[in-house]
């Protein structure tokens, strides 16, 4: 049978059954990218409230112990701000550093971070040099510029 023929029988079986004759591919749209990381979103508030992208960008050569300790407090507590809003970060562990304590079998890695004479298997008891922190919200806002300005850290300042 020729192609016509062949295409016409399964136009007419298709009206018949109601079915369609071939099973159609379903076609899956691409995951569009976000035009924004999040990343540069925490960047860019870092730098828009604490100038910290200024300050870690800046050459220090010039300015005397005085002058950079006294910029460190601002952007240290500027900074603070930001990352409270965006995450309240709070202690993974609540004990003080310095502290006994054990990390059970069949830990976290993530939770954990070993280090020193790592020898055998978990349970490990040691000291708690650093009680790591824990984000208990993310807040990042969205992003609402154009793609062109989506890498923008921060706008060139122009004053009139």
């Amino acid at each position: 049978m020729n192609k016509l023929g062949l295409a016409f029988k399964a136009f007419f079986a298709t009206l018949k059954s109601g079915a369609p004759a071939v099973e159609t591919p379903k076609v899956v749209a691409p995951a569009t990218q976000p035009a924004r990381s999040e990343a540069l979103t925490l960047l860019a508030a870092l730098q828009r409230e604490a100038r910290l992208v200024d300050f870690l960008m800046e050459p220090l050569d010039g300015y005397t112990d005085q002058q950079v300790a006294a910029a460190v407090r601002d952007i240290q507590a500027d900074s603070r701000k930001v990352l409270e809003r965006l995450f309240a970060l709070k202690p993974l562990r609540t004990e003080d550093e310095g502290s006994k304590i054990t990390v059970p079998a069949g830990f976290d890695a993530a939770a954990f971070k070993l280090t020193g004479n790592v020898a055998g298997e978990a349970p490990y008891s040691g000291e708690l040099m650093h009680p790591g922190w824990t984000a208990t919200k993310l807040d990042l806002p969205v992003w609402q510029g154009s793609d062109d300005s989506a890498k923008i850290v921060a706008p060139a300042e122009v004053e009139l």
